[in-house]
This record gives structure tokens, sequence and C-alpha cells, in this order.
């Protein structure tokens, strides 16, 4: 299929909302990981979301570049002419976007999907993420507030941050503190700045102890009930036809508890961020091929070594189907597996 279009995006995270599941959404950085998280949803027969970071963008468009857009926009043209072959709907995200980089890549970005949608064409992303959670909170729903009209005239969802999530992602490194931990006072904050979706579709990241990196199973401790105070506040402040307005996202997963993935998912969250652990899933099949074929891969005491083992198509095929794999079981996880419509 095609990667979604606006309508079918917005359709797919309203039935995940709706239908308790949520959807991984795959940070990839080249060709082969984009490749890995696009058979690993159909694998699962799920609809995804698959990302790119600002360092991931940049890495994107080659180490004789090094340009944050340009890789974004060829990550964007390839997972386009990719898609099509498969039967699954693929939405496009750019990930964790900090305010110093706001001017060169989020806004660039919504400039050129503004350009292509006047002219009767679609966005190159289906949604972007402003990571405002360095910033104090008016400031960070100020900066939302514009942005969000922008997407909407570019005809794409905005993610937007409310709180801290801990560890470290691409020079973004967030305390260990309470302000991991969103409140009610911050969700109604944000319906009150961004509105409850008559002023543009927005997803929100609320946090509640989430961690980037990676952990041991037991060592992030996660309060999901905060999302779900979070959604009462709104639901009665502004009295939504639904009891879950916003359409939350979980960011830094790795060692969670099933069971808390789980209740958070309960109560809306509709988008986990999934890179840690494919970004291992993809490199460790790799080490094992180049362990294993080491006599081949390296041309030792002289000989000339096995093209059939150097040859980046034997090892990548590897990593691309360990990647895949975790793709599906991210898929199992969250109940997305066996959902595509």
């Amino acid at each position: 299929m095609p990667i979604a279009t606006p309508d079918v995006y917005a359709e797919m995270l309203d039935r995940a909302k709706k239908n308790g599941f949520a959807y991984p959404a795959i940070n990839v950085s080249n060709s082969q990981t984009l490749n890995a998280a696009i058979k690993g949803f159909a694998d699962a027969g799920s609809d995804g979301i698959i990302q790119v970071s600002t360092g991931g963008a940049e890495y994107f468009s080659g180490q004789g570049v090094k340009e944050m857009v340009t890789g974004a926009l060829a990550f964007s043209a390839f997972a386009h002419e990719v898609a099509k072959k498969y039967d699954v709907n693929i939405a496009l995200h750019t990930d964790h976007c900090p305010k110093d980089k706001l001017d060169t890549f989020v806004r660039p970005l919504l400039a050129a999907s503004i350009e292509r949608v006047t002219g009767g064409g679609l966005p190159y992303f289906q949604s972007h993420m402003w990571d405002g959670s360095a910033v104090p909170l008016e400031e960070n729903l100020q900066i939302a507030e514009e942005l969000l009209a922008q997407c909407k005239q570019a005809h794409v969802v905005l993610e937007i941050e409310v709180g801290v999530v801990g560890g470290e992602e691409d020079g973004v490194v967030g305390a260990q503190d309470e302000k991991m931990y969103s409140t009610p006072e911050d969700a109604l904050a944000t319906a009150r700045a961004l509105g409850t979706g008559e002023n543009g579709y927005y997803m929100t990241a609320l946090t509640f102890g989430n961690v980037h990196g990676v952990y041991k199973p037991g060592n992030v401790k996660l309060r999901p009930a905060v999302l779900k105070a979070a959604q009462d506040a709104v639901h009665t402040e502004f009295n939504t036809p639904d009891d879950k307005p916003f359409h939350l996202v979980f960011h830094g997963g790795s060692g969670s508890d099933e069971a808390d993935i789980k209740e958070a998912v309960s109560y809306g969250v509709v988008k986990m961020n999934v890179d840690t652990d494919t970004q291992y899933a993809f490199t460790r099949p790799i080490a094992s091929w180049m362990i294993g074929n080491y006599d081949g891969v390296l041309k030792i005491d002289g000989e000339v070594g096995d093209k059939k083992k150097y040859d980046p198509r034997a090892w990548g095929k590897a990593g691309e189907n360990g990647m895949s794999a975790r793709v599906v079981e991210a898929c199992e996880a969250l109940g997305s597996a066996g959902t595509h419509v």
C-alpha cells in the first residue's frame, strides 16, 4: 500500500485508542533498518509507524552530507517507494526535535509539506514531534500552538512532550526526578493551549517515569496511573465526548514491565517508541555472523577471504531478519498484530 494518507493515519490512531491497542513506532537510520521495520509490520499483519530522529536523519543523508532535512526527505522518498509493495499502512514520523533544531529540521519539513499539499499533493511525513521537555511548560505550549497551526495546514499530526523523559536520546538529556511524572495540571494546561481536537490533531507524550536507554527489567519505575489522572482531568474539565481525550505516546519503554505497558495502553496510549531494542536486534545477528565467519570476512595470513561472507548483503540480511522479528514481537506485545483492515 502507499504510505498512509492523513485520513488513513488519523483512522489508524483513532482505531487504536478505541480498541485498546498501540502501534510500535520504530526508529530507523538507513535503508536496511527501514526495510526491516516495514517487513516486520507486514509479517505481524499490523499497520505501523516508522520514525527518524534528528541524528538518524543526518545519518540517512550520508557522511558526505550530514544534513537533517536532506536525510529526512531521502528517508521519506525511499519509504514511499518501498511501502507500495506491502499490504499494510505505514506512517512516517520525525522523532524528538528540541528547540535548537526546530529551524533546521521540523520547520523546513513542515514548509516543504505545506508547499506540496498546496499543490494538491500529500505531506512528506504524517506526523512530527516537537520535544519541549527542556523548556518551561508555558514556552513549550506556546511553540506547540504555533506548530499545531502549521501542521494543520500541512495535514500533519503534531506530537508534543509534556514532562521529562529520563536518560538520553540523540543528545537530549532528561534528569531522573519528579519532572518525569506529568501532573493533571500539566494535562489541563495542554488542553487549554491546544484544544481537544478542534485546533488540529495532536498526540501527547505525557511522562510517567519513562527513561530512554538500556535498563534491565524492574529498573524502570513507571506509574501508569499518571496517565489516567491526566485523561480524567481533561475529560471532566472540558466535558469531552471521549473519556480518553488525549492520544497518548509512550517514550522510553525499554526494560518496562509488561503489565505496566498494558495498563498504559488501556489509558489511551496509541504509539510506543521502540528504538534501543530494535537497534540491538539488528546488530546482534551481524555480530554473530562476523564472529562465526571471521576467517571469510577477514583476509587472514595472506589469504583472500570469502567474498560471499564479507558481501554486505550477506550479513545485512541477518541484521534485517533479526530486526523484523523484534518488530513482530513489539506488535504482539502492544496488541496491534493482526489488526490491519
